[in-house]
């Protein structure tokens, strides 16, 4: 009997050799110190769908947070629906997917560029029409990935964000503290026991739930759409706070609740927020830090490099391999999810 999910897996375990193959090909991004000491950004837009989307609001946060500039998630649709003509000048755009050749991010990116726009791309492929497209390519460098599930190439669209933040700061990231966030990546990987105790415990029938907040929000959605994507139910990736305005009147003891908590973070906002929580008995899992977990409660450690945002980077593996164990539990083949295609062509 073929073993499901395979190919997801090994991507999965590849993600320290990208990380490897990111940093030995750091030299693609010498050029952009002199594209931001050059070019007066008032503003960013970054495009994208699916995973590359939650991998948009990572770097949004990163800009945001590291840059100060007002950064904003395109709405595709305004152009390939709605034809408008964008006025993008002194406007940073930055295009980021995996394939590479969904037409809408590129209508949009031709849209952007002429309404005076500048356009870096981050894919997968470099002769891409998106790649082609843009006036600097960024390669994700993750190599052919065979699983409808993206993960590999969403650990690469973090790494490679920060290491476009940091030269936007003109700071050089340090091979040491890439070789920590390798070292961390695989020490999640070779735990073979990770997820085990949270995968046997979520049963897909009831409500599934995944919070987090600033740097995790983007894994929070990116774990949520992992689970949609392999095992076919809805699941909910929302902000702690934007889930406590309303979402919050839906849980339940049935409700099975994964908190976001990366070591090395601030977790007040957690702290305001999880005794209301709690008083609705949900199942309560913590992704990163035991330091706020009751007795009862399944905690996964994360890593804990001494850097949130680094630890954000590793953790996505988590999700990942969370994914992966309850697909396979709930007899479902991650590799190949019923109506998804690997690359979807949106227009």
């Amino acid at each position: 009997m073929p073993i499901l999910g395979k190919s997801m897996e090994s991507e999965i375990f590849q993600i320290p050799e990208v990380f490897q193959k990111i940093l030995d090909n750091s030299k693609q991004f010498d050029i952009l110190p002199n594209i931001f000491k050059n070019n007066d950004f008032r503003s960013v837009q970054i495009l994208a769908r699916g995973t590359s989307d939650n991998a948009a609001h990572f770097l949004k946060y990163l800009i945001e947070t590291k840059i100060g500039l007002p950064v904003g998630l395109t709405s595709l649709s305004s152009v390939t629906i709605y034809g408008t003509q964008l006025k993008f000048e002194n406007t940073l755009v930055i295009a980021i997917s995996q394939s590479g050749q969904s037409s809408d991010l590129i209508k949009y990116s031709s849209a952007a560029k002429a309404g005076g726009g500048f356009l870096i791309a981050m894919t997968n492929d470099d002769l891409s029409p998106l790649a082609a497209t843009a006036d600097i390519h960024i390669s994700l460098l993750a190599g052919k990935e065979i699983a409808v599930a993206a993960t590999k190439s969403y650990a690469a669209e973090l790494l490679c964000s920060l290491l476009l933040v940091n030269c936007w700061l003109n700071q050089s990231t340090q091979v040491q503290q890439i070789q920590s966030i390798i070292k961390q990546a695989n020490s999640l990987i070779t735990n073979s026991n990770l997820v085990a105790k949270a995968v046997e415990s979520v049963n897909s029938q009831d409500e599934i739930v995944v919070l987090g907040r600033g740097f995790s929000y983007p894994n929070a959605k990116e774990f949520a759409l992992k689970i949609q994507e392999t095992s076919k139910v809805s699941v909910q990736g929302l902000s702690i706070a934007d889930y406590m305005h309303g979402p919050i009147s839906a849980l339940t003891s049935d409700t099975h609740l994964f908190v976001l908590a990366q070591n090395d973070s601030d977790l007040s906002f957690v702290k305001e927020y999880i005794s209301q929580i709690r008083s609705r008995s949900p199942k309560i899992y913590w992704i990163g830090t035991s330091s706020l977990a009751q007795s009862d409660e399944i905690v996964i450690e994360g890593s804990a490099t001494g850097n949130e945002i680094y630890n954000c980077i590793i953790d996505c593996i988590i999700g990942q391999r969370f994914a992966l164990e309850f697909a396979r539990k709930n007899g479902l083949d991650p590799d190949s999810p019923t109506g998804l295609n690997k690359v979807t062509l949106t227009n």
